[in-house]
């Protein structure tokens, strides 16, 4: 297990560029499988969750041509569709999340998919009932496997339906979406996701050939066809990473410039970081935040004090409430942070308190900051990142601390940020990876 040693209290100054979007990644190189011909994908992350799926990937057959750290160049034309049922595929994929997003380009091609016991971050409840439900509209059925935890999903031919997903799940809406576009007939897909990353993929599946309308509204509706072909698709920018280079530039006191931020994919974020009392400046596509020494939080109208929640897309991304959080403890004012979606992701707010932060956790869902406005320094300590989020919150925490904070389990935030301490550290931190 590796950590970071940080020595906080430096001001930062220059121009970063923010990887490809981790979220958009997972979904869009699954959906590779969905076609024998070549398709080329650029500005991928280099980060663990994408290489363990690109990994998963050439396990399973796929041809893969790692041209460089960004871009790769994939051909499903020989599936190993037995390695789906090995100890080793459930090994391997049980350890992120995102592999789960298989099942559907595997449903659909092959009618045929598995889903082991999803990994990925431990904040609170994340079911895949979304996932199965879509399948069984679409005519697949499924067993559950007590002895390996793994669910297997067979067909005889996916035929489309009208469906409403029971929430509007990113990830759920992918899967479906991408069992759906090779079903017999038309799927309309009520109730779905319309998240960037979703948008993304849409336009990815109809360059293959694929009849997807209804792009960014909550009805998506797919003609089905008989096979898809090949494409070259480029990533957004990750819109969590730009948020998380706003909160730290205001954390640390530093002047810093996020270039090709993918300014319009970014909806409200830039918005709700205002609302914090930090000035931002758009130049073409780059944001350019000043050096502030104090920042005040607005409240509303009436007085009250401002709260911020995550909503579905175009609402506020639940993976930016950690870094608006831990933004929120140096600044004049007081905030209530309010997360829906997950019932843990607040949990680490306690490293924040023995630094110094005032906060109090409400619930698992809610927590009051009342910022500090300079007045009082946090103080570096000993502490574990939970999950890739937080652990980026409690780096941003360290690096305006006064001190040294030795945080560990960082293999959580090397999931989500590449390289992070070697970008961070050319623009004047300090981060040693022990």
């Amino acid at each position: 297990m590796s950590s970071f040693e940080v020595i906080g209290g430096k001001r930062l100054h220059g121009t970063i560029e923010p990887q490809g979007a981790k979220n958009e990644a997972l979904q869009i190189i699954s959906a590779v499988l969905l076609t024998s011909e070549e398709v080329l994908i650029k500005n991928i992350p280099n980060i663990l969750d994408v290489n363990l799926l690109i990994e998963l990937l050439q396990e399973m057959g796929v041809k893969v041509n790692r041209m460089d750290a960004h871009t790769c160049q994939f051909k499903a034309d020989d599936i190993n569709i037995d390695y789906l049922s090995s100890k080793a595929f459930r090994e391997k994929g049980s350890k992120l999340r995102g592999s789960l997003m298989l099942a559907g380009p595997m449903l659909a091609r092959f009618n045929k998919a598995f889903i082991p016991k999803p990994g990925g971050d431990k904040i609170g409840r994340r079911g895949v009932d979304t996932h199965i439900i879509g399948f069984q509209k679409l005519g697949a059925e499924f067993f559950y496997n007590k002895e390996t935890f793994c669910l297997e999903f067979t067909a005889t031919g996916l035929k489309g339906t009208y469906m409403m997903l029971d929430e509007p799940s990113v990830t759920g809406t992918a899967n479906v979406l991408m069992a759906a576009v090779l079903a017999k007939g038309k799927t309309e897909i009520y109730n779905a996701a319309c998240e960037p990353y979703i948008q993304q993929l849409c336009k990815m599946l109809n360059r293959m050939g694929a009849k997807i309308s209804g792009i960014s509204s909550n009805l998506l509706t797919v003609e089905g066809v008989e096979k898809l072909g090949g494409t070259t698709h480029v990533m957004l920018p990750d819109m969590i990473e730009i948020g998380s280079f706003i909160g730290l530039a205001a954390m640390t006191q530093s002047e810093i410039t996020i270039k090709n931020a993918g300014i319009k994919h970014l909806g409200i974020i830039p918005e709700k970081f205002g609302k914090l009392g930090i000035k931002m400046d758009f130049i073409g596509d780059d944001i350019h935040i000043p050096q502030q020494d104090h920042y005040e939080i607005n409240t509303f109208m009436d007085g009250g004090i401002l709260t911020i929640y995550d909503n579905p897309w175009p609402g506020f991304t639940p993976d930016l409430l950690s870094i608006v959080l831990v933004t929120a403890i140096q600044a004049k004012g007081s905030l209530l942070v309010h997360q829906k979606m997950f019932e843990s992701r607040l949990f680490f707010t306690d490293k924040l308190i023995d630094m110094g932060a005032q906060i109090i956790l409400c619930d698992p869902h809610r927590a009051t900051v009342i910022g500090l406005d300079r007045k009082y320094k946090l103080r570096g300590i000993t502490m574990t990142s939970p999950d890739i989020r937080a652990g980026q919150a409690l780096l941003i925490a360290a690096l305006s601390a006064e001190g040294t904070s030795l945080i560990q389990n960082i293999e959580q935030i090397d999931r989500g940020y590449q390289n992070i301490d070697e970008r961070l550290n050319a623009l004047g931190a300090s981060i040693k990876r022990i």
